[in-house]
């Protein structure tokens, strides 16, 4: 019966503990996404289609562009847009990677569909970096847009 006992009470902590969430963390993100009003998105978009980034090569705009798909990905589709950063998304937020970003011109994000890089724009805007935009549609779009293949090297 005490083994029973000891049996049923590390199940309603394990229980528990997997119902409960990490406050702390809560917060943050809270604090994060609090500021990402209707109002504030619609004045600052940080949302760039492939439209505008081909507006953006024509004029000849100075953006960095920054991969971070996994190297496997960049081996099957590359980007050779001059200003390109590669830096999988697993080891972006590493000090030095950080501190190759710039803050005083666009930071255009793409990955394989969009899904990463609006969640690497989400976190760097939080960080300071008010210049970084995703690219809507990943390479996918990228590559449609620009009428080629998925397969290959853009530009």
């Amino acid at each position: 019966m005490k083994h029973l006992i000891m049996v049923v009470m590390a199940f309603l902590l394990m229980t528990g503990m997997a119902s409960g969430y990490d406050k702390e963390t809560a917060k943050k993100f809270e604090e994060m996404f609090s500021q990402m009003t209707p109002e504030a998105i619609a004045k600052r978009p940080c949302e760039i289609n492939s439209k505008q980034l081909f507006e953006m090569i024509k004029k000849k705009e100075d953006f960095i562009m920054l991969d971070v798909r996994t190297p496997q990905e960049m081996d099957i589709i590359g980007i050779t847009l001059k200003n390109t950063l590669r830096i999988p998304m697993h080891e972006l937020f590493k000090d030095k990677n950080l501190k190759s970003l710039p803050t005083d011109k666009k930071i255009v994000v793409i990955c394989h569909t969009g899904s990463r890089s609006i969640a690497v724009v989400t976190a760097l805007r939080a960080i300071g970096f008010v210049n970084a935009y995703t690219f809507k549609g990943g390479t996918i779009e990228l590559a449609a847009e620009s009428g080629r293949s998925v397969v290959g090297t853009l530009w």
